[in-house]
């Protein structure tokens, strides 16, 4: 147990009323998570306000406030009495104090192992396996925190967001040491570095995939520039920063970082740069080789596919040797590694390719179309749906992306909430609709996956898009399970196939 101004030591607070010394129990920023002897940190978000719980929280039994705003009419709906005991402190921002005040509340775990934060548009869960994968071939117990969950080195736990608010981050990570983890590799979102979920954590290595125009506008991001702010302030809280030098945005991605920098690249000069690069395609498999110069000269193979593929592992071997780890495991690992709902395979057949992956707005899709064609396939089949309750543009977009790059599209259901997935689908027609593509439309998503199995044609290359890693699927806001690697063995089931 730690006192309140133990907690708050590295931040800027004004004593409202009692005493900072006050020992406290626990630490929240949920009002309905609040125990006997609580310290509550009130938020104010882009739906809620905190400090309207407070009267709650206080009932509930929170010995501690800090607050960002005045007070005085929620202390007026609390009992007297209540209030005598009562310690209220003000903070600049409540985010940033409950970060630090994590932090020191679960004594800096991130001060006890190997941290490797990754940033970035694209790339960031890919990065994090194939980290994962080296340091666990390198004997290392590794944790890691992104966008399919938190996984504490023993235990695996669902989360809502790519990074979780900074108790949480905190909490996990603790988890980890106490499990044995010597590293923890975590996705950074701009959200995140934006709302403060990693403040008082400075990371052994960052890394800086790319960027693209996502998540502008509403309560994200106001403009491009806000977003590449947000993004550029992981390597203000870091030692090391490992940078994608091909990427327009490097040079403001560096402008006001404080650590050193280390970069890759696949056309410009840089620390580590990938040559001779090709594509591979064997039976089920699609992959990447290429030659790597500069700090290391050396042939890997990575069994993922497109140039996007060797970016990654790119920025994999460039933070992996600088931790010290061997190539011949770095090479072991880049060979095995398969990521979750991230270019999938699904091996039914030698005939075709069957693959995953969790591309949901056109500027993924482009990408992932792009680099399908490298492999000549006989054909492009591209399954896929957009999110209801979602902005209509997206819909427009992914159709006219398909439309241009695939030569089959199979419009059907995605989450599609609260929306009937035939207004949906016919959002999608309309941008479909601006291009030659040929589709059909199968609304049902498990009838849409067994038409492309009954009808993939020898040489074809067919893509299940845009659930990826997610199990559920979200209709009438309702989630019931849905797994396509589940679907997919059952339509094998109830057809009677076998592994040609």
């Amino acid at each position: 147990m730690k006192k309140l101004s133990e907690l708050l030591k590295d931040v800027t607070y004004e004593i409202i009323q009692g005493d900072p010394e006050v020992p406290v129990q626990d630490l929240t920023n949920d009002s309905r998570q609040i125990k006997e002897g609580s310290a509550f940190f009130c938020f104010i978000g882009a739906q809620s306000d905190g400090h309207k719980f407070i009267p709650g929280a206080i009932k509930a039994g929170a010995k501690a406030l800090v607050v960002q705003r005045e007070i005085s009419e929620e202390l007026k709906e609390t009992d007297p009495a209540l209030l005598q005991d009562l310690t209220i402190v003000k903070a600049e921002d409540t985010r940033s104090a409950l970060a630090y005040a994590s932090a020191e509340f679960f004594d800096h775990p991130a001060k006890k192992m190997l941290t490797i934060a990754i940033t970035g548009t694209k790339g960031k869960t890919s990065i994090t396996s194939m980290i994962q994968m080296i340091l666990s071939k390198a004997g290392k117990k590794v944790g890691t925190i992104g966008t399919v969950g938190a996984f504490t080195g023993d235990e695996f736990i669902k989360t809502e967001t790519t990074t979780p608010e900074s108790l949480d981050v905190e909490r996990f990570m603790d988890q980890m040491v106490k499990n044995g983890c010597d590293a923890c590799v975590m996705e950074v979102s701009s959200q995140a570095l934006m709302l403060h979920r990693v403040s008082g954590i400075v990371f052994d290595y960052g890394l800086f995939t790319n960027l693209s125009p996502d998540h502008i506008g509403g309560a994200e991001h106001k403009d491009m520039a806000d977003y590449i702010h947000c993004k550029s302030l992981l390597f203000r809280q870091c030692r090391h920063g490992h940078f994608n030098a091909d990427d327009e945005h490097f040079p403001e991605m560096t402008k006001d970082c404080t650590c050193d920098i280390t970069t890759f690249s696949c056309h410009k000069d840089s620390a580590l740069k990938a040559t001779e690069i090709r594509y591979l395609r064997e039976a089920g498999f699609l992959g990447m080789s290429f030659r790597t110069e500069g700090s290391l000269e050396e042939i890997f193979k990575v069994s993922a596919p497109g140039e996007f593929s060797v970016y990654n592992a790119l920025s994999a071997i460039s933070v992996c040797l600088a931790a010290g780890i061997d190539t011949a495991i770095i090479k072991e690992a880049l060979m095995e590694v398969h990521v979750r709902g991230r270019m999938e395979p699904v091996h039914i057949s030698p005939r075709f390719t069957l693959l995953i992956d969790y591309a949901h707005n056109a500027v993924a899709v482009e990408s992932i179309l792009k680099a399908m064609r490298k492999y000549e396939p006989k054909r492009i089949v591209s399954l896929f749906g957009c999110g209801g309750n979602r902005s209509k543009l997206r819909r427009y977009e992914m159709g006219e992306m398909n439309g241009l790059y695939v030569d089959l599209s199979i419009l059907t259901e995605d989450n599609s909430r609260m929306e009937d997935v035939n207004d949906i689908i016919a959002d999608i027609e309309i941008g479909i609709g601006k291009t030659d593509g040929e589709y059909i439309v199968i609304p049902d998503r498990k009838e849409a996956i067994r038409y492309s199995i009954e009808h993939a044609k020898d040489g074809d290359i067919i893509l299940l898009l845009g659930k990826g890693h997610e199990d559920y699927q979200d209709k009438g806001g309702v989630k019931r399970p849905f797994d396509e690697r589940v679907i997919i063995k059952e339509i094998l089931d109830e057809i009677g196939w076998k592994y040609e």
